[in-house]
């Protein structure tokens, strides 16, 4: 696989790493704290269904091709303005440590409309 110019890397992407913290009755709650700014571009896949609460919901999927970085993996995600991405899957497409593949699903929030 080719790597990409980096010209084509238009797109701010924001690295957030979950922190999971007591929520005072035995439990957790999970917040993601902001991390390194990458530069990336994303291209989408299409969209996957799931069943939940007695409906489906589809959800986008993209492809994120960033420059190499060590660590990247789920349950961390990538956020570019007010959208969220989680990454399900990262890796190096050609094992020469130049770009890191991340299979994401777009992340909408309940009080919002779904994107199309």
């Amino acid at each position: 696989m080719n790597s990409s110019p980096i010209g084509a890397r238009r797109r701010r992407f924001v690295l957030e790493s979950p922190i999971e913290e007591p929520d005072g009755f035995g439990g957790s709650l999970r917040r993601y704290v902001a991390g390194p700014l990458l530069w990336g571009a994303i291209t989408p896949l299409g969209a996957t269904e799931r069943a939940g609460g007695g409906r489906a919901d589809r959800r986008a999927t993209h492809r994120i091709r960033l420059a190499y970085r060590d660590g990247v993996a789920p349950p961390m995600r990538l956020s570019a303005g007010p959208r969220r991405f989680a990454i399900r899957l990262a890796g190096d497409p050609d094992g020469r440590r130049r770009d890191l593949l991340c299979e994401v699903e777009e992340l909408v929030e309940a009080t919002s409309e779904p994107r199309p």
